[in-house]
């Protein structure tokens, strides 16, 4: 009888062995999916997503990770060792055109985590010089300081937008980009860099600006939305294989960020927001300067008082404004290439654009999630610069400053 009873307990749990190892092969545990961040303050959308459990929410498994550089984002993006990564709205144009990174190697624009909130910092050298936004200043004080030492300027990637941003403000001042140094440096170590003289000013996402004026290291002179307001910033980047072969699970993990970014933008939040992304594991910079900027509230430094930005502060959904990635965006900064001598002759604008931007994919999502998408090509303005025709570039070139 004893013998019996074992062998038929030994039989259920063979049986039921063999139906767990059934299941499991029908119903493979999520795999895991894997996003860079660089420790900025725009990086935000991920980490709410994460902390908040919204990746969890839409079913997919995602570990974030911590990267050095943007140099680093792109290796790994392209590799798959990541799967996508918080970046550069335009540095898979630079990296596809050549200008930073294998020519033709293709990361994909799945959608725009942010508008504005990066800035242009300047060293105590422009202490008393050039104030806030004073463009009509920059050249003169530029001039000033090359009397007493070469002026070097810093960005992040060649082709990114901070670079792009950089040149921008030299060709609105008046200023050859050529009669300066433009040199590249992660965003983490510019204040490290400027407190021991290696640049006379960045351009650099927050909370980097803040962190120099808090440190009495520099001053910020201008910030991005103030040379283009609401301008794509950072985007949603993936693999190509990723984007083509796990559709579904892209748009789960676009889903879980939108959710995050209109969470960030309900301005109750933001304080909560700083609280994470000060963490040592995350941006790791002072709290009161995170959430400060977060909430528009800008502390220039050199004496320069607090910039209060209303409604141009650094935005993540913007009742559905930020997120739509737009073809006439990338095809504007494409444009800029040529307009500053990275590219000598003029790319294929449109059929670039449309080879990286999964605007078809995110119309699906924002669909599904009852988000609005944007209206695309169109002629649009920044600030100091010439109306922008997607559909004329030559003329914009021609009447652009260089």
């Amino acid at each position: 009888m004893k013998t019996l009873l074992k062998n038929s307990i030994a039989v259920i749990c063979l049986m039921v062995f063999s139906i767990a190892v059934s299941a499991s092969r029908m119903n493979p545990p999520a795999r895991k999916i894997k996003l860079g961040f660089i420790p900025l303050t725009d990086c935000a959308p991920l980490v709410a997503a994460k902390e908040l459990g919204l990746f969890a929410k839409y079913g997919v498994d995602v570990e974030l990770s911590k990267e050095a550089s943007w140099a680093n984002i792109r290796d790994k993006v392209l590799n798959g060792e990541l799967d996508g990564a918080h970046c550069l709205f335009s540095m898979p144009l630079s990296v596809y055109t050549g200008i930073g990174g294998k020519a033709g190697s293709e990361m994909k624009i799945a959608m725009v985590l942010n508008n504005n909130g990066q800035a242009i910092t300047l060293s105590k050298d422009f202490c008393g010089l050039v104030g806030y936004k004073e463009m009509n200043k920059v050249a003169a004080a530029i001039k000033d300081v090359k009397t007493k030492k070469e002026v070097t300027f810093a960005m992040t990637f060649p082709g990114g937008t901070h670079d792009i941003w950089l040149r921008n403000w030299l060709a609105a001042a008046g200023v050859n980009q050529k009669s300066v140094g433009i040199i590249t440096i992660p965003p983490p170590q510019m204040v490290a860099n400027m407190r021991v003289d290696n640049m006379e000013g960045f351009s650099v996402g927050e909370p980097w600006n803040g962190v120099a004026a808090a440190q009495n290291v520099g001053f910020t002179h201008i910030a991005s939305q103030d040379i283009w307001q609401h301008h794509p910033e950072k985007a949603l980047v993936v693999n190509s294989k990723f984007a083509a072969e796990e559709r579904e699970d892209l748009k789960k993990v676009m889903k879980a960020i939108i959710e995050a970014c209109k969470w960030l933008d309900n301005m109750g939040n933001r304080k909560k927001a700083a609280s994470w992304l000060t963490k040592p594991y995350y941006v790791n910079a002072p709290l009161q300067v995170i959430e400060a900027r977060l909430l528009g509230s800008s502390d220039l430094g050199c004496d320069l008082g607090v910039q209060k930005y209303k409604g141009d502060y650094m935005t993540f959904y913007n009742n559905g404004v930020v997120n739509t990635p737009r073809k006439s965006h990338a095809m504007w900064f494409l444009a800029q290439y040529v307009r500053f001598g990275y590219l000598k002759a003029e790319p294929s604008y449109k059929a670039i654009a449309e080879k990286l931007i999964l605007d078809d994919l995110f119309a699906e999502v924002a669909k599904e999630m009852s988000v609005p998408v944007q209206v695309d090509m169109k002629p649009f303005k920044t600030t100091y610069d010439v109306v922008f025709d997607p559909a004329n570039i030559d003329d914009y070139l021609k009447a652009t400053k260089k």
